[in-house]
This record gives structure tokens, C-alpha cells and sequence, in this order.
């Protein structure tokens, strides 16, 4: 039984709701995918804090879960992506018990019956709001405030009257999600209660930001000498991989090189499709007006029959000249376009203006694109509205002006004003009026097409996305022929026998070539074209050219390096992959990472050198140009340098020398620093200090604001990553 149920008893309330897709018990954009390795049960789709998290138990959730949310949907079945989607809810809704509503118990946060009712009924909450408003945000006219547009408390007490057994079910889940959003917003509302930057921070940070310096120096940039220059010996690649390790901590990634072999029609198959089609294109001319609709839709790969009729250059470059200048029931092709044989027939042909002067009144229904708030009448009222008001303007019996005034939708035009200083300029959409309109021009085309078929004096209702359009022809210009085609298309696909003769290619492939070695070898030999995959996580959903890889991820995943695969079919193609490289959580082996120590080690030896020149340039006390003028370097300015400047001329952020400045006085010289670009002998011409203040508390305000922008997702991520949460669903869905 819910909370409502039981205070419901008291206060004689009764809620409800009804036809509402229940939302995962996990807060939007809080929850994101942790990394993978290895380890643990075989039967445990991941581990969070220490504990196994059990498939069956798992994925008797899933199950659930997928039941329900084809109940909401009306679907017997589910995307591959509604799928996954729902799979990741469910670990994300695992996470939040095993983390979060531990935490919120040990704190003792706790959300009463009487506070849930308030957020639920009294006061809704906005992310009940949410659940209560369609994708646009618009609240569902059961619950909302006729006048505001707004969730009515009222309207809710109502309608909750009515709630059947499974409307209590579906609030019931509904309150469990409220109750969650608000436990969170109370945990992290005490964190950011407790935020605090003391006085002396604020005012070191408001010194340090506003204490400005004129500099001038002089940088040698790393890329002056070339890498091959500068030796290196394995025992300074240990030295500094030893020093440095925590550089290159790593998640659980694999990388693959991988060959593709193309499953794409042959010349038979297109001479196949064609053959089939050609059979298609003589039964079609001889079919009647009447039963062509019927006859595309049923031959048509892709199930629809154009109603459109277009004017010349807009049809298919293969038959825009010919259609313009046949009979009707001419049929064209079968021809080939976009890898598609198709046929196309001349339906209908009319004569259209090229431009027409068109006014209109927009009579919008609830659900339509842009409806007002307060539009409740339905598509059927609004058409018989239509055709009522275009009776009386036809008989004269009003003025077209008054009636914009009065019923239309059209907000854009009904607030149209004229131009004080030109009342007679025109002003589009004022009074309904929105001047020559041709195909070209940026508007629905029902609305264009209702104007330009008509003529002038015409009154024609048309129906577009935003309700029924009531046009009035003003006038019309020119005239241009058109016409309605149906096109029958048929998509060129390999042939089984097509589909047989890549995989055995493959095979052949991959069972000749069954270590890396030989894979490496036969890519070359054969001159393939090789892929790379690299930093593929356990859980990853995408590889770049690759069509739903989970398959090829669990693959890795279960392999050693040096590992060959049997060839897999991933869309219209047979990967042959290798596994050229396994890194495993924590530290990286130095053989993994000696490209990249090599690289540092280099840069660290070049700037010991570079530091050599600079001091022996500086002997004797030699000015900034001087030392320039030994080093054969440019001499750079900045004149306003302090704490938070992220750049300088000539090099990119250098934080070793924007702190060391912020140090130093006046009129003095650095040591030479080593920055991430090359080494700098800097020298403070002058020196402002920051204005003198007494009240830092605007400091303190905006250091803590800040650091709480930050609180409602850190906080999570810090109590999963100290969770160690490990996440292994790849190797069951």
C-alpha cells in the first residue's frame, strides 16, 4: 500500500494518474558508466563495494523491468537500444542501493508520509511536474491549470478520485522515484550547507588574481632541437617510470587491429534485382489510376506512395526532363540510384502559379506543433471551426481582418504591428497577411500548395502540423506545370551466394593467419586494409565502423594478446580481428607506456640542457636582453601577467611560470624554469599590486557557489569510485 493510500484514509484524498511511462529509479545525469576489469564470480554481472552482484537476482530485475516498460509502451517487443538502455537503468538503480541509500541511512536522512504527500499532491515537486508534461514540456491537460497552464493541486485531488488498482500500482513506483529525488536533494543540500572557505583563502585568491606584472622573457622551445639528438638509455627510462608511476595509472583497456571483408552486391545481384524489377515495371503499366497506390505500397521497398506534386528540378535528376515531357501513365526504369533499382510513374499532372498573395487564419487543436496552453479543442472541432468560418467569409458575411483578430492561433501574426513611422509598409503576418508566397519560400507546403493551386478570390482550408490553415488567395502570378509520381524501390542486396562467397573468403583469412605475426604479415602481403580500435572498455556499446559490437567487446574481453578471431558479422561486413595490446588496471607496465616515458624522458633531458645555456648566458648579472641576444632568442612581452592567467605570447599555459611571478618582485630576474613548452628566464619590469580591500566575504561567497556547482555529481562519483564499482554486463547481454 503507498504512502497516499494511507494518508488518504485520513484527509479523504484520493490520487491518481494515469497512462504515464514510469521514469528508472536513478536521477538523470547523475549515474554514469564505471569502468571494467575482470574479477569476481563468472555468474556476477559486477561488484560494488566488495560485494558480488549475482546474475540471476540481476537480471530477474531486467526482466522486469523490460515487462513493464512494453506494458507502458504498447510494444510486444523492444529496440536493441530500448533494451540496453533499460539493462543500464537497472545497474544504475543497483548502484543507488548498494552506495547511495546507504550513505543517505548512515546520515539519517528520511523523507516522512505527510512531507511525500506535500511533494506529491500539495506542492508537486518539478520532477513530479515532469513526469505529468509530454517531451515539449507541456503539462497533461488532466492535471493541469486551465488559467496557468501549470500542474493544478486541485485538479490532481480531482481526477485521483477515479484511480483504478493499476493507476495505485503505477503511483506507487511513481512515489518511490520522488522520494529518492528528494532524499538526494537533501543529502547534497547538507554538503553544500557545509562548504566553507575561510578568509584568509579568499583574500591569498583575490591578491593573487589582481596582483598584475609586466614581464619580459625569453623561452627556447623543446622543438628547437630534434628528438633522434638526445640519447637515452634504458636505465633513464626505469629511473623516471619508478619516479613517475602514478603518470600512468590506467583503466582496463584493449586495443585491436582488425580486417574487413565487404559484404556488397555483385554484378548478378545486380543483374538479378534489375531482372525482378523489370517484371514489376510491366505489370505496373497496366495497372489503373485507381490501383496504383495499392500496387506501390505493396511492391515498394520502402512502403509509401507521394502524394506530392512537384515542380520541375525538385523529382530525380534520372527522370525530372522526362516526366515534365510524357503522358500520364507514362512508367520509367526500372533505373538504377543510390544502390536502388526503382520504377516510377507518371500519376497526374496540373498547372500551378508560380507565386501567390496569400492571407490566413490558423485554427490550432490540442496536440498540434505550437498549439497555445489553452487549446483544448479537439482536430475535429477544429476542422468543422474551419470550414464554418470559411463558409461566412465566402458568403461576405464578415471581414477577413476581424476574424484574425478574433479565432486565429497564428500569435506571430495576430501581434504583428504596423511600422508607426510607415503605417502603409508591409509587415508579414499582420492581420493574417503574409504576402507573396512561391515553392521556395520558407513555409509548410501544404500552406504554400493551398495557395499557389488556388486562384484568386479562392478560400481553401489545408491541414498542416500547426491545425487547419483557413487561406484566402489575394492574387496569384505566373503560371507552372507540375506533377505526382510514385516511384516503386527496390534496395540491391548481396545474394545469399554473395553473403557465402565473403565468409569463406574470410575464413580462409583468418584460419590461415592464426597469430598476430602471420595477421600482420597477411595484411601486408595482400595489401588489406588494416583498422585500428584502441582504449576499448569492457563495457563499451560502439567501435568507429563497427555495427552493434558488443559481440566483438565480449570477444576481446575473453582473449589473450596475440589472440585471432574467427571472422564475425557485424552488419554488412566479416571482421577478422587481432588483439594487439591488453592493459589491465592500475600502474602500467613500463613496456606498455615506453613510447610515452621516452617522449618525457627526452623533453626532461632537453630541458636540463636548455637550463645549462640559460645559466651560463646569465653569468655576471646579464639583463633579460642580454641572455637573449647569447641564446640567439626573441625577447617576448606580456604586459599583465598574474595567479589566473592561463597563456602567454609564445607559449601555450604555463603554470610553473604565472606562479613563479606571481613571487617575485620588481626589477628581478627567475632562474630558468621548466615549463611545458621549453625552458623561460622571465623578468618583472614592473609590478601592481591588488587594490587594498577590507571585506572579502564577495570572495568567499563565490569560492563556496563554485564548489557547489559541483556538489551533485563529485559527491556521487566520489562514493562510487571508493565503492570500486565494476561493471561486467557485456559479458552477459
Amino acid at each position: 500500500m503507498s504512502v497516499l493510500e494511507r494518508l488518504r484514509k485520513r484527509s479523504g484524498l484520493l490520487v491518481a494518474i494515469v497512462g504515464l511511462a514510469l521514469l528508472a529509479f536513478v536521477l538523470t545525469g547523475l549515474f554514469e558508466r564505471g569502468s571494467s576489469v575482470f574479477g569476481g564470480s563468472e555468474r556476477a554481472v559486477g561488484t560494488i563495494a566488495g560485494k558480488s552482484i549475482d546474475y540471476n537476482a540481476f537480471n530477474a530485475k531486467v526482466q522486469d523491468a523490460l515487462e513493464n516498460q512494453k506494458k507502458n509502451s504498447q510494444k510486444s517487443t523492444l529496440t536493441a537500444e530500448e533494451t540496453d538502455q533499460t539493462i543500464q537503468q537497472i545497474w544504475n538503480q543497483t548502484i543507488n542501493e548498494e552506495v547511495m541509500n546507504k550513505e543517505y541511512e548512515k546520515v539519517g536522512i528520511a523523507i516522512s508520509d505527510e512531507e511525500l504527500y506535500d511533494l506529491m499532491v500539495d506542492h508537486p515537486h518539478s520532477a513530479l511536474v515532469r513526469n505529468l508534461s509530454d517531451q515539449q514540456g507541456k503539462v497533461s491537460q488532466m492535471f493541469a491549470d486551465p488559467q496557468t497552464g501549470q500542474v493544478s493541486p486541485q485538479k490532481i485531488r480531482e481526477f485521483t478520485k477515479k484511480m483504478t488498482d493499476d493507476q495505485e500500482s503505477q503511483w506507487s513506483k511513481l512515489e518511490e522515484y520522488i522520494k529518492q529525488v528528494r532524499i538526494v536533494e537533501k543529502y547534497n543540500n547538507i554538503i553544500k550547507k557545509g562548504l566553507y572557505t575561510p578568509t584568509a583563502f579568499a583574500k591569498r585568491e583575490y591578491i593573487a588574481q589582481n596582483t598584475n606584472a609586466s614581464i619580459k622573457y625569453v623561452i627556447k622551445n623543446y622543438k628547437t632541437v630534434v628528438d633522434s639528438t638526445i640519447k637515452v638509455s634504458d636505465g633513464d627510462l626505469d629511473k623516471y617510470y619508478k619516479a613517475h608511476q602514478n603518470e600512468f595509472k590506467q583503466e582496463a583497456s584493449r586495443k585491436i587491429e582488425y580486417v574487413a571483408f565487404d559484404i556488397l552486391p555483385t554484378q548478378d545481384d545486380f543483374d538479378d534485382a534489375k531482372k525482378a524489377l523489370q517484371k514489376v515495371a510491366e505489370e505496373f503499366k497496366t495497372k489503373k489510376a485507381i490501383e496504383d497506390s495499392a500496387f506501390v505500397i505493396g511492391e515498394s521497398e520502402s512502403r509509401s506512395f507521394d502524394m506530392t506534386f512537384h515542380t520541375k528540378g525538385t523529382l530525380s535528376p534520372m527522370i525530372d526532363t522526362t516526366m515534365f515531357n510524357s503522358e500520364v501513365g507514362t512508367v520509367v526504369g526500372p533505373y538504377l540510384e543510390n544502390g536502388s533499382y526503382k520504377i516510377s510513374k507518371l500519376e497526374a499532372t496540373k498547372t500551378s502559379a508560380d507565386s501567390a498573395h496569400v492571407r490566413h487564419i490558423l485554427i490550432a487543436y490540442k496536440g498540434a506543433a505550437q498549439a497555445p496552453p489553452t487549446c483544448t479543442r479537439t482536430k475535429e472541432q477544429a476542422k468543422k471551426m474551419a470550414d464554418s468560418l470559411m463558409n461566412i467569409l465566402k458568403n461576405k458575411k464578415g471581414d477577413f481582418k476581424d476574424y484574425v483578430m478574433k479565432f486565429s492561433d497564428d500569435l506571430g501574426g495576430k501581434n504583428a504591428q504596423a511600422d508607426p513611422k510607415n503605417p502603409k509598409k508591409f509587415v508579414m503576418g499582420k492581420d493574417g497577411d503574409y504576402g507573396w508566397v512561391n515553392p521556395k519560400s520558407q513555409f509548410v507546403e501544404p500552406f504554400k500548395n493551398a495557395g499557389l493551386d488556388g486562384k484568386k478570390g479562392d478560400f481553401v482550408v489545408a491541414e498542416a502540423q500547426f491545425g487547419y490553415h483557413l487561406i484566402e488567395v489575394l492574387d496569384t502570378k505566373g503560371k507552372m506545370p507540375k506533377v505526382q509520381v510514385s516511384t516503386i524501390d527496390s534496395k540491391v542486396n548481396p545474394s545469399n551466394k554473395t553473403m557465402q562467397g565473403v565468409f569463406v573468403k574470410a575464413s580462409e583469412f583468418a584460419g590461415k593467419n592464426t597469430t598476430n605475426d602471420l595477421f600482420q604479415k597477411a595484411v601486408i602481403d595482400q595489401k588489406l586494409n588494416k583498422r585500428i580500435a584502441d582504449n576499448i572498455k569492457e563495457n563499451d556499446k560502439t567501435i568507429s565502423g563497427i555495427e552493434s559490437p558488443r559481440a566483438l567487446v565480449r570477444w576481446v574481453y575473453e582473449n589473450k594478446k596475440g589472440t585471432v578471431s574467427e571472422p564475425q558479422e557485424y552488419g554488412d561486413k566479416f571482421v577478422v580481428a587481432s588483439i594487439t595490446e591488453v592493459r589491465e588496471k592500475g600502474i602500467a607496465p613500463l613496456e606498455q607506456v615506453k613510447d610515452d616515458v621516452t617522449s618525457k624522458v627526452i623533453k626532461e633531458k632537453k630541458a636540463e640542457q636548455f637550463a645549462d645555456e640559460f645559466t651560463t648566458a646569465m653569468a655576471g648579472g646579464a639583463t633579460i636582453d642580454a641572455i637573449a641576444a647569447k641564446m640567439k632568442l626573441q625577447v617576448e612581452q606580456a604586459p599583465s601577467v598574474n595567479f589566473a592567467t592561463t597563456t602567454i605570447p609564445g607559449s601555450s599555459n604555463e603554470p610553473t611560470l604565472t606562479g613563479t611571478i606571481a613571487a617575485m618582485k620588481a626589477k628581478t630576474l627567475s632562474k630558468p624554469l621548466t615549463g611545458k613548452e621549453g625552458v623561460i628566464v622571465a623578468y618583472v619590469d614592473t609590478k601592481t599590486d591588488a587594490p587594498a580591500q577590507k571585506d572579502y566575504k564577495a570572495q568567499q561567497t563565490q569560492q563556496v557557489q563554485q564548489i557547489a556547482s559541483r556538489v551533485d555529481y563529485e559527491v556521487y562519483d566520489a562514493l562510487k569510485k571508493n565503492a570500486n564499482v565494476e561493471e561486467h554486463l557485456v559479458r552477459f547481454y
